[in-house]
This record gives structure tokens, C-alpha cells and sequence, in this order.
């Protein structure tokens, strides 16, 4: 994507200090919004629905702590895009061998279809729901929205950006009226976020999807691609305010996803976890909800689930697009991207698979695929012959590590448990 004249010369006002003030700084603002759709997707309704409901509040802190981990890739990301002006998947072209690059590009591919089944059924599952259609006829509609809004990209990224912006609000109000409705035990929710436990191998599988929902593949690989010829810089010091704005817009982004997953697991707690703990479908969740909170709460509910659907659809076609041109230097049209995407949908509800049990399998897939990625950017963003002096110091490499070590110990435990390996110091 591309910036208009006008937003160029906004932005070159800005870090030569000729424009000032709080509205300034917005022109800066957009990699993250979009990014931060990714951790607001349906994956995450399934997922969170299941720990609210199963397991009250407790898990509310692998909520917190994936979005930690978010924070900071995703901050290591439009960092890369800044200093390098290339995307995490040309570097990971320009310096590892073929055989190694196709294996990634594969993986990445994989990780990007099981994103977009998410998306695409949660789209189509809201607006089935609301308008009461069969659940073809909300795939359709959401495919024809999604490239509609896909073709805003011809624009400039300024308004994609808005668009996907919109969205995002929609999807906080939607959770904001959700949290008044809905009586939440604030005690027990702070404790659930801050006292780690897994009650069971069901509760780790659970925890396991949560990382890979809200954690994204395609979201640490597109924030280095949105960043990358964003801005003009013909100083450091300009590179550097660059980098501030980021890491603020990052920040905050993601906090406001952040409080949106754990509203999602609150309300979940609230309205299901004594009485409906069996709960764990996105249909489900709608019509208990109904005679539970009202009509009010469940429409919120819905309407959020569509806002979801779509703007993250649209996030993960051009995430899409960016993985395959930057591993293979090869782009296809949006159409066809899209198409391809698309496809693995249609064919789960075609064999009849139950929707929300098919969301939150992908989920576990996106957690799987999630390492190759990260382990790329840390490696990336430590190396002074890529980054120079932005190379990232002990404290910051070893949180990285820390955080993709902590993914790497849950997706091999929930590896371990599905061919049933006994893990000591985890429930069985």
C-alpha cells in the first residue's frame, strides 16, 4: 500500500517539527490498528467462550500473558519494517537458504488458511445469527464484503486503515456494553488474572488455542510490511521519532484488543460459568444468552462476532498476500487470494463439521506455526548487520526468548498430551 502526497508531506511536517500537538502524531498511527485485528478475531470468540464458561476467570491470565507476548513481537516487528525498510519474509528470503524458505513459506501458508477459515466462519456464523439465513448464504455475503472492502487498497493506506479502524470500534463498544450488562465478579477476575493454573488437560488445550488465537503469524509478519515504506526518513533522529510513535501506537492497540479478550472470557464467566458450563459454541453462546442478559446483550454479541469476521478476513488476504511475496517474490491478484482463502470454508460446512469446534482447531494450528516467525524476528532484530544500533538490547532479546519459549513449552505439552505422553507437572 501506498501513501498519498498529502499524507507524506503531513507526516514529513511532523518529524521535522514544523507540525505539532496530539493530532499530529496520528498520522502515524494505522500498522497497529490493523495488526491488532488479528487478536480480536472469531478464533478468539471460541476460544475465550470455552475458558469463560469451562473454567470461570481462571484463565484469564494466559489471556494476559499472550497478549504481553503480542506487545512486544509485534513492537519487534514494526521495528524490523522501520530500520530495514523490508518485510519479515524478504529477509527471511535474502538470508536463509531455499530449502528453508519454501518450508516456511509452506508453514506460513498453512497458518494463514487455518486464520482465515477463523475469520470467515465467524463472519458468516454472525451474520447467519442475526439476520436468521442458512450459513452458505452468510458465507457468501461475507466474501463479497471482504473483497469489497479489499478493494479500498487501490486508495492508499489511509483509508483501509479507517475502515479497519471503524471496526475496531465497533467490535470495543459491542464489549463495552457487554461488561455493563453482564454482572462480572471483579475480585475473582483479577485473581484469574494473576494466579497461573490449569485445571486439566482440557483447560491446557484451551490455553494452548488462546495463544494461538490472540498470538498471530500473519500478524507478526504483515506489521513489518505495513511499516516498512510507510515514512520517509532522511535522519536518525527522524528513525527515531518513528520508532516512538510505533512502539506508543503498539502499546496501546493492543492493550484495547487485550481488554477485549478478557471481556469476552468475563462475560463468558458471567453469563455461563454456574449453570451453563458446557457452553463452548458460538450458536450456543447466542441463544443462552438471549433469555440470560437479553435481547440487547445478544445482538452486541453478534454484531461484534461480524465486525470481527470481516475486518480480519480482510487482514488476513493481505497478510496473505505479503507472506507469498515476500518468500516467493510472487503476487497473485486479490481475487485469486482470496478465492484460495475462502475455499477451505466452504468445504468445512460443506462436510458438516460443527463451526465453532472447527475455530477453535485452527487456532491450535496457528499456535503450532506460531514459532517460525518468531524465532525469525528474534533472530533478525538481535543482528547489527540487519538492524545496525536498533538491534535489540540483552533485556529486550532475552524477553523475546522468554516469551517464545514459553509458546514453544505449550504447544509441546499439548503435542505431548495428544499422543499421550505423560508430562510431569501437568495435568493429565
Amino acid at each position: 500500500m501506498f501513501a498519498t502526497e498529502q499524507t507524506r508531506s503531513g507526516m514529513a511536517a511532523v518529524l521535522s517539527g514544523e507540525r505539532r500537538g496530539f493530532s499530529s502524531k496520528l498520522l502515524f498511527a494505522g500498522p497497529a490498528i490493523i495488526a491488532s485485528v488479528a487478536y480480536m478475531d472469531p478464533g478468539n470468540y471460541a476460544t475465550n467462550i470455552q475458558a469463560g464458561a469451562g473454567y470461570g476467570y481462571s484463565l484469564l491470565w494466559i489471556v494476559l500473558l499472550a497478549n504481553l507476548i503480542a506487545m512486544l513481537f509485534q513492537a519487534l516487528s514494526a521495528r524490523l519494517g522501520i530500520v530495514t525498510g523490508k518485510n519479515l519474509a524478504e529477509l527471511c528470503r535474502d538470508n536463509f537458504s531455499s530449502p528453508v524458505v519454501w518450508a516456511m513459506w509452506f508453514v506460513s501458508e498453512i497458518a494463514a488458511m487455518a486464520t482465515d477459515l477463523a475469520e470467515f466462519l465467524g463472519g458468516a456464523i454472525g451474520l447467519a445469527l442475526l439476520f436468521d439465513m442458512p450459513l452458505m448464504a452468510g458465507m457468501t455475503i461475507t466474501a463479497i464484503v471482504t473483497y469489497g472492502i479489499l478493494l479500498f487498497e487501490r486508495h492508499g493506506f489511509r483509508p483501509m486503515e479507517l475502515i479497519i479502524g471503524a471496526m475496531v470500534g465497533v467490535i470495543g463498544l459491542c464489549y463495552l456494553a457487554e461488561i455493563f450488562i453482564a454482572p462480572i465478579a471483579w475480585g475473582n477476575a483479577g485473581m484469574g488474572m494473576v494466579t497461573p493454573q490449569l485445571a486439566d488437560a482440557t483447560a491446557l488445550t484451551i490455553a494452548v488455542g488462546i495463544i494461538g488465537a490472540t498470538v498471530m503469524p500473519h500478524a507478526i509478519y504483515l506489521h513489518s510490511g505495513l511499516t516498512q515504506s510507510r515514512t520517509v526518513m532522511h535522519t536518525e533522529e527522524e528513525r527515531r521519532k518513528v520508532l516512538k510513535y510505533s512502539n506508543w501506537e503498539v502499546v496501546i492497540a493492543l492493550a484495547i484488543a487485550g481488554m477485549v479478550n478478557m471481556a469476552m472470557v468475563m462475560m463468558a464467566a458471567s453469563a455461563f460459568h454456574s449453570g451453563h458450563s458446557e457452553v463452548a459454541e458460538i450458536e450456543t453462546a447466542y441463544h443462552t444468552l438471549t433469555p440470560l442478559l437479553g435481547v440487547a446483550a445478544a445482538s452486541a454479541f453478534l454484531i461484534s462476532l461480524i465486525a470481527s469476521g470481516i475486518s480480519s478476513s480482510v487482514v488476513g488476504t493481505m497478510a496473505g498476500q505479503m507472506i507469498m511475496q515476500g518468500f516467493l517474490h510472487y503476487r497473485i491478484p486479490v481475487w485469486l487470494r482470496r478465492l484460495i482463502t475462502m475455499l477451505p470454508a466452504f468445504v468445512v460446512v460443506a462436510m458438516g463439521v460443527n463451526a465453532t469446534q472447527a475455530l477453535v482447531i485452527s487456532q491450535v494450528i496457528l499456535s503450532i506455526s506460531l514459532p517460525v516467525p518468531m524465532i525469525a524476528l528474534i533472530i533478525f532484530s538481535s543482528r547489527r548487520d540487519v538492524m545496525g544500533v536498533y538491534a535489540t538490547g540483552p533485556v529486550v532479546r532475552s524477553l523475546s526468548i522468554l516469551g517464545a519459549s514459553a509458546v514453544l513449552t505449550l504447544n509441546f505439552v499439548l503435542l505431548a498430551e495428544a499422543f499421550g505422553i505423560p508430562i510431569p507437572f501437568f495435568p493429565g
